[in-house]
């Protein structure tokens, strides 16, 4: 198996939103993001799936090794790889692979944010940084591009969290700042119990508004002449809303049931957004 073959499969077992983005892409660009993928997928892996916090920190430590050698040229791991591959043909900072493990790594060490404020620096860690890599391989040309690629890693990051409220609080997480839980009388120990309420509905039902504000945030920054380049990311943007708007309209909650959109309506709304974005695209080289 290549590593690019490796990186692949992990990306296409994962299920992910990703996955059906990345299916539009010509080889070059597909094998790449689904490089940055797997790296994600590794070190994220490194803490979520390790109980031991010593052997997760030396997984993660394995990964700022890895980051270095791939831009030593001396990778060992199929995804580091990959990635030096990808390094060839694409300028990708090495720096953001750090902040990513930085990201990662808070949740060995934190488990409560104070307020959105403090939330924002996680988020844009495991998110937004992937997405200012992400536009590097889609490819761009206005700077404004970045603030699209920054608010719409928040818009994905807090749409996670609304969606795996009750799978964190299994992990003794709340990712939901501290100061909303007490503007809407949500009790700590009843996110921790998994136990549903009225105000905590009022409270997801808030949070999802803010999602929804990174997502109008992020398309009136994105130029019209970069928009088609960044057509993984407007995929992705359509299924992850789709999937917020049904973690609100849910009668289920978060807290005890898993809110997630089928593969099939993901490869629906992938391919109608396709669809949508070209007949976009050309009516623009139109004008």
């Amino acid at each position: 198996m290549t590593p690019q073959q490796y990186c692949a499969e992990k990306a296409a077992a994962s299920g992910s939103s990703f996955y059906y983005a990345f299916l539009f892409l010509p080889p070059r660009q597909k094998e790449a993001i689904h490089a940055l993928y797997a790296f994600c997928r590794e070190v994220d892996d490194a803490v979520d799936e390790v109980t031991d916090p010593t052997a997760a920190q030396a997984r993660l430590a394995f990964w700022r090794g890895e980051v270095e050698a791939v831009y030593e040229g001396t990778p060992q791991h199929p995804v580091g790889q990959a990635l030096a591959e990808a390094n060839r043909h694409f300028e990708l900072d090495r720096a953001y692979f750090h902040e990513i493990i930085d990201g990662v790594e808070m949740d060995l060490h934190q488990s409560r944010y104070a307020s959105f404020s403090d939330l924002q620096l996680y988020c844009y860690r495991v998110a937004s940084v992937v997405g200012l890599l992400s536009i590097e391989i889609f490819g761009y040309s206005d700077r404004a591009t970045r603030r699209y690629a920054h608010n719409l890693g928040i818009a994905f990051q807090l749409t996670n969290i609304l969606r795996d409220v009750g799978e964190d609080a299994g992990r003794g997480r709340i990712y939901l700042p501290q100061e909303d839980l007490v503007a809407y009388g949500v009790a700590e120990a009843d996110i921790l119990a998994r136990k549903p309420s009225h105000e905590c509905e009022q409270l997801v039902a808030f949070e999802a508004e803010r999602a929804g504000k990174y997502y109008n945030h992020a398309f009136e920054a994105l130029p019209e002449g970069d928009r088609y380049r960044q057509l993984p990311g407007l995929i992705m943007a359509a299924i992850y809303r789709r999937n917020l708007e049904e973690v609100v309209r849910s009668e289920e909650s978060v807290l005890t049931h898993e809110i997630r959109l089928t593969p099939l309506r993901k490869l629906w709304i992938a391919f109608r957004t396709y669809r949508a974005e070209r007949k976009r695209a050309r009516r623009q080289e139109k004008l």
